[in-house]
């Protein structure tokens, strides 16, 4: 058949005709197959360019905006019925969605260089260094939901009256010495906010990560207090404590060790200082900062041999098997000397510090403060406290100050 008569075809007679020479074909052989080909190149020309033309009248189409749908008062009717369920939505206070294509005429990409190309974002957000001690994990804590103080006995003494005795005579005394601490709750808070761009960034969870950031710090302030709290009231009394009125030291100053450097005594000097005259005692654990644990790590013999064993897992490890907790409210011994005394150092089972929770960590979120700017509010709290519970539960180590 001539082009002339083929244009003038539909598709489908087109089509039809194209397996009618492809049936043709399989008894044709020479010039009349030759013939078969060319119609059959000339009608698959023809079917291209009736969908290039029905591709181009489509981009044209979305090029003016696209149409408006049509249907006369039905589709008039539809179109009220959607703003009116949008307006009462906004009255409710609830979420409304605009088509962005509708709203800004957005229009569809001709080319790639017309567009910008997708950027691929990682399903997961990648955590910084831990700023969290365990310490707040391995002391003792006493569930006390609702309380406001915590009073905790100890023994200081047993008594050293014991003797002999003439026949008739009184009794030696031997009373036992008690001492008691009391831990006050704390309230304990930590806040942040971001704006709601954040929920809305693809695949990784930075309001998750945002959301967690607050029960973080609240652990991580306590992990401090374990150390450095400073007993005034309502606050935690850290290891590192020393009341003012002797009654009130459940630690001796008296027994504090006095350190400038670390060396191949420093753990013997401290472990055979702690405990009683009958005792040397075990499952105790050493605090200490980062600074002190590499000088133990790099202490070397005339050999050229490591004189600690030093075994690393994060935030613990061993130190000739001696177990110990990494905490940066420690100072070190290895810096210079100040004009102030710094505690570095703490020795001990961990069951001797008693922290006392009274209320869980109770963790919000706002999505209605500062809802004008957009940002999203997130708080945590907790109530607790905590103090050394055991007399001279632990042997401290400090860096004496300058002369």
């Amino acid at each position: 058949m001539k082009y002339e008569d083929l244009v003038k075809m539909s598709v489908k007679e087109l089509k039809d005709r194209l397996k009618d020479l492809n049936t043709q074909a399989q008894a044709a052989a020479g010039k009349d197959l030759d013939a078969l080909l060319e119609e059959a190149t000339t009608i698959t020309g023809i079917l291209d360019d009736v969908k290039n033309r029905e591709r181009l009248a489509g981009i044209a189409k979305d090029a003016e905006g696209g149409a408006e749908p049509t249907g006369g008062e039905k589709g008039e009717e539809v179109k009220d019925k959607a703003r009116e369920e949008r307006g009462q939505n906004i009255k409710d206070g609830k979420a409304v969605k605009f088509s962005a294509k509708k709203t800004f005429g957005v229009k569809n990409a001709l080319s790639v260089s017309q567009t910008v190309t997708p950027t691929h974002s990682a399903a997961d957000i990648k955590e910084t260094f831990n700023d969290v001690s365990s310490l707040v994990d391995r002391v003792t804590s006493i569930p006390l939901n609702g309380g406001e103080t915590y009073q905790r006995g100890y023994v200081k003494s047993y008594g050293d009256g014991a003797g002999g005795t003439a026949e008739g005579g009184d009794y030696n005394a031997t009373e036992p010495v008690f001492g008691y601490v009391t831990i006050e709750k704390q309230k304990i808070t930590a806040y942040t906010e971001e704006p709601e761009e954040m929920i809305k960034l693809p695949n990784a969870d930075y309001d998750g990560v945002v959301e967690g950031s607050v029960t973080k710090a609240i652990r991580r302030y306590m992990s401090r207090q374990i150390l450095i709290g400073d007993g005034t009231s309502g606050k935690f009394k850290g290891i590192f404590h020393n009341p003012t009125e002797t009654k009130d030291q459940v630690i001796d100053p008296a027994t504090d060790l006095s350190m400038t450097a670390v060396d191949d005594g420093t753990l013997d000097e401290v472990i055979y200082s702690f405990g009683g005259d009958e005792d040397v005692e075990d499952a105790a654990v050493l605090v200490l900062n980062k600074k002190d644990l590499k000088a133990f790590a790099k202490l070397r013999d005339k050999q050229g041999r490591k004189v600690y064993t030093i075994v690393n897992h994060g935030n613990t490890g061993t130190i000739d098997g001696v177990p110990y907790v990494i905490n940066s409210a420690c100072g070190a011994v290895t810096d210079a000397q100040t004009k102030a005394i710094v505690y570095c150092m703490a020795y001990g089972p961990l069951s001797n510090y008693e922290m006392a929770i009274f209320s869980d960590i109770d963790a919000r979120k706002s999505l209605d403060y500062k809802f004008k700017q957009g940002q999203i509010a997130y708080r945590a709290d907790i109530f607790a406290g905590g103090a050394v519970a055991a007399h001279n539960g632990f042997i401290r180590v400090k860096r004496p100050a300058s002369a």
